[in-house]
């Protein structure tokens, strides 16, 4: 069994995740812990019994005996991060958007093919034994053609104009806040189930809280509902809280999605459902062990999550027996197992999604900004 050393750069919500997630592999030893401030780096590092913790990325990335880097900061970091452990030799595994424009994407894939290193961009929420169930249903053509797909990714974590993150600043997460940080999730599920791809779309965004209060001290994600009015300056917001897409995928599929980061009640709903010339399913992420199954001429059908009972492809994608729930963190514990498989089997077909998946969205995205600022119905590009 091959083991391998790893350093993580980010402190912040994902950085933790993903730690969390490495420790349960049981094939990796974390080396290093990198944040922004060396206190935040230790004080995770020790967390999570890891000795080595910097402030500066590039001792990661310039230490030989680390084999992988994942690269859990702000959007704006991935790109300068991810080439940097490219350049150095590294396998790299990053959290998504991949970058914040498709020329940064490019190059990044780009070099990883010329460098013959394992890339992951972390779409992980593939990685759910019933979404596996869906896409293995399609690949044997149960579903048929697909004719229509739809559905949304809700949060209200960013309902109030007091609440706040380092994604709403264009400076640290880019020129799009919701369609890059959930939209992008359901894009890449949808065409990862489907098999196909969306090659047109018009898109509608909006930004309700036009200013909203900055803390004057730093927050987590998800975090910061405490604050009082002292602790706040009031700023400018550019990038948007909500987002709404019709698209064509496919020959002749349509579909139509939206992304919220301001829906009440909805914590982290991602809802797709996908229906066919032969049947239908639908899931909702807030109910990840169940799958709805759409017949037109019998009874429709809510299947739960029970290994033994899944497709043969989707089976190893479900570590417990039926009744024992597998949820968001065991999606990243998925990822990561295979991306370190790949790296111990140079000649199998990596099963995760890698950065030229992180270029396709990127692509996507790109189009739904110019279609909003259009007004216009935009072409996907296919590079």
């Amino acid at each position: 069994m091959n083991r391998y050393k790893v350093g993580v750069i980010g402190t912040g919500f994902m950085g933790r995740t993903h730690l969390e997630a490495l420790r349960r592999l049981g094939t990796i030893e974390i080396q290093t812990v990198a944040g922004t401030s060396l206190e935040k780096a230790r004080q995770l590092a020790s967390a999570f019994g890891v000795n080595g913790a910097t402030a500066d990325y590039r001792e990661i990335v310039n230490d030989p005996s680390i084999d992988a880097v994942h690269v859990c900061t702000p959007n704006a970091l991935h790109f300068p991060i991810a080439e940097a452990a490219l350049r150095a030799g590294k396998h790299v595994l990053c959290e998504k958007p991949l970058a914040t424009s498709s020329s940064e994407a490019m190059q990044l894939a780009a070099l990883a093919r010329e460098k013959s290193l394992r890339n992951c961009t972390c779409h992980n929420l593939r990685y759910y034994p019933m979404v596996q169930q869906m896409r293995r249903m399609r690949e044997d053509g149960e579903l048929g053609e697909i004719l229509v797909v739809q559905g949304t990714y809700s949060q209200d974590w960013l309902l109030y104009d007091t609440d706040w993150n380092w994604r709403i600043e264009s400076e640290a997460n880019g020129p799009s806040r919701v369609m890059a940080d959930i939209g992008s999730h359901w894009c890449d599920m949808a065409e990862h189930v489907t098999g196909e791809r969306i090659q047109s779309l018009c898109a509608d965004l909006q930004t309700f809280h036009k200013t909203r209060k900055r803390p004057k001290h730093s927050v987590e994600t998800f975090t910061g509902k405490m604050l009082q009015p002292e602790d706040y300056d009031s700023v400018p917001i550019t990038t948007e809280d909500f987002g709404s897409a019709i698209f064509r995928i496919g020959a002749r599929g349509r579909g139509a999605f939206t992304a919220s980061q301001v829906s009440a009640g909805r914590k982290n709903r991602l809802s797709i459902e996908i229906y066919g010339t032969s049947g239908s399913v639908a899931w909702d992420q807030e109910r990840p062990d169940e799958l709805w199954i759409g017949n037109r001429n019998t009874n429709n059908q809510i299947i739960v999550k029970d290994p033994s009972l899944l497709k043969p492809g989707a089976r190893s994608f479900a570590d417990y027996p039926g009744g024992h729930s597998e949820g968001y963190d065991d999606t990243f514990k998925q990822v990561f197992r295979r991306f370190y498989q790949s790296i111990g089997d140079r000649n199998g077909a990596p099963e995760y999604p890698q950065f030229s998946d992180g270029l396709r969205q990127l692509l996507i995205l790109e189009s739904e900004l110019e279609s909003n600022g259009r007004h216009a119905w935009i072409e996907v590009p296919h590079k």
